[in-house]
């Protein structure tokens, strides 16, 4: 069953700054469904509601893609989950490669599904923690991670992985974009107000070499 209309995806994304492209709303509204189907055996999301997942989950990951240049570009989602941001910014970017690193199995089986049926032939899984990830893989132009607590340690891990012009994108609530943006260690952008949330921000930064 069909659980979100293609006109709603438009409507609710166009308020997020995002350029819609060719079977794009097709591919969101199965993901929708599948995280569903899949949230019935194992934990995915606590957000239900079909227009809700589309703000949350979908508006505020693609939310990132108006304020940087994802095209041709390679993108690490440590701690994926579901699949936020990564999923969705594959879907709006096709030029933009995507490692999706996720430790735990059953989510690792769930993005396969995913990957799979929408047919995203730019993004890779990587099954284990980000200490696990090969130090000699391609660097990264972004390292990105929307609910990763250790955050310190995802800063450190970044600095081996990005490129020389690469950067981290952290989806953070007010009091730790504050915090974050304390760390000496990278120049911080003036963090972004997510759209459409409370306290929430973009806070993107370069590590200083």
């Amino acid at each position: 069953m069909k659980m979100i209309s293609n006109s709603l995806i438009e409507d609710t994304l166009h308020d997020y700054g995002v350029a819609l492209v060719p079977g794009m709303t097709d591919k969101i509204s199965s993901y929708i469904s599948l995280l569903l189907k899949w949230n019935e055996k194992i934990s995915l999301t606590t957000v239900t509601t079909p227009a809700e997942i589309l703000k949350f989950h979908f508006g505020e990951s693609i939310f990132a893609a108006s304020v940087l240049d994802f095209e041709k570009s390679r993108l690490a989602d440590v701690g994926t989950g579901a699949g936020f941001p990564g999923l969705p910014l594959a879907i709006a970017v096709p030029s933009l490669v995507v490692v999706l690193i996720e430790s735990i199995g059953k989510k690792c089986s769930f993005l396969s599904e995913v990957v799979r049926t929408l047919q995203l032939e730019n993004v890779i899984i990587f099954r284990g923690r980000m200490e696990d990830f090969p130090a000699d893989s391609e660097p990264h132009n972004f390292v990105a991670a929307r609910a990763l607590g250790r955050l310190a340690k995802l800063l450190a891990w970044t600095k081996g992985q990005v490129a020389a012009d690469g950067k981290v994108v952290l989806w953070l609530g007010e009091a730790d974009s504050r915090e974050i943006s304390m760390n000496r260690g990278w120049r911080w952008e003036a963090p972004s107000p997510i759209t459409g949330s409370e306290r929430r921000y973009l806070l993107v930064g370069s590590p200083n070499r």
